[in-house]
């Protein structure tokens, strides 16, 4: 379904939006869009990405690719930079966002305003450019305090965060608007995605780029809680996949729905740092660990995350390229190259 895919974009390519273009996921989209030979439209304010993300995007294609590729750098917040980066866009795939759990207990406010007001721009650019289709981001968070496992699509709990509000707000918001304006929107939840280009830095960093920063500095590590909490680790390739199949799908009953999107396989946090240091000595063979550090949970964390894929597998097409190992040892290799 995926080859399928690729192949009509070749064959005929259209015009693309990607938000938050210059971060972790939208960058690996243009990237990959760009390959396909799409035109992209990038829209990013580099409040948390960043220059050198596209700088690598440009890299990684040919000269003819990249000029393919228009940038506006621009705030999501600005319902006039979204009709502007709207405008004789045929596809809309929405990653801009301020993510982490802890950044959203610290900051409500912000979180909202990006997340929140930003999606209600970026949705009505959409209705009034008449895009033909919109997927966007939305997260695992939102299923919060819900206990079973794996994860379904059709249930979920009481949010535990501000960050996870957020989320499922904007699966209301794209519900009302599919009904009420007659659009085409796809949303993906996305469980923990890791890869090339993810962050290291900072104090809302992500786990596994956090760790493996850490790791090559020769420092040791920091396990909220007692390491046997556990999540569906996603290779950003996967989640590639999927924005590329939600927003070209014919079937129509994928249309208005959201999605899981992961590899359906759970790794607690503890069997993730032996991966990553299984993978750092594939690149190294002398390399060395320090031994880890545990210290309290953190607040608004669930203890527990596992995806049923079932529903994009059969509306969408979707089957994960890469899973936990394969995908580490595409990353693992990307940051020793990076961070030397």
């Amino acid at each position: 379904m995926y080859d399928e895919t690729q192949d009509e974009l070749r064959s005929e390519p259209k015009t693309w939006l990607v938000t938050g273009a210059a971060g972790f996921i939208g960058s690996n989209l243009v990237e990959k869009l760009l390959l396909l030979g799409q035109t992209v439209v990038g829209l990013d304010n580099f409040s948390t990405g960043h220059a050198a993300n596209l700088e690598d995007v440009q890299k990684a294609v040919t000269s003819d690719d990249w000029k393919r590729f228009s940038f506006l750098e621009s705030d999501i917040t600005s319902l006039e930079a979204c009709c502007d980066a709207c405008r004789s866009v045929d596809y809309v795939l929405h990653q801009a966002a301020l993510g982490s759990v802890p950044r959203s207990i610290k900051d409500p406010i912000a979180s909202n305003n990006s997340n929140v007001d930003g999606f209600l721009n970026i949705l009505v650019a959409a209705r009034d450019a008449g895009v033909s289709r919109l997927v966007y981001a939305s997260s695992s968070s939102v299923y919060g305090d819900h206990p079973a496992l794996p994860k379904v699509e059709q249930n979920v709990g009481v949010p535990l965060s501000p960050y996870a509000v957020t989320k499922y707000v904007n699966e209301l918001y794209a519900s009302v608007f599919g009904r009420a304006y007659d659009m085409e929107l796809v949303g993906l939840r996305y469980f923990n995605v890791f890869g090339k280009r993810q962050d290291p830095n900072g104090a809302y960093a992500a786990v596994i780029p956090k760790w493996t920063a850490s790791l090559l500095a020769g420092e040791p590590c920091v396990i909220y809680g007692d390491g046997e909490t556990s999540r569906d680790f996603c290779y950003v390739d996967n989640a590639v996949q999927a924005n590329i199949l939600a927003a070209c799908c014919s079937n129509s009953d994928a249309v208005g729905r959201v999605f899981n999107v992961a590899v359906g396989e759970r790794t607690s946090l503890n069997e993730l740092y032996q991966a990553i240091i299984s993978a750092i000595k594939t690149e190294r063979p002398d390399f060395e660990a320090a031994k880890p550090s545990y210290t309290d949970f953190r607040a608004g964390d669930v203890r527990h995350s596992l995806a049923d894929i079932s529903s994009a597998s059969e509306l969408l097409g979707y089957q994960p390229s890469h899973d936990v190992s394969s995908g580490l040892k595409q990353a693992i290799a990307w940051y020793v190259e990076s961070l030397a």
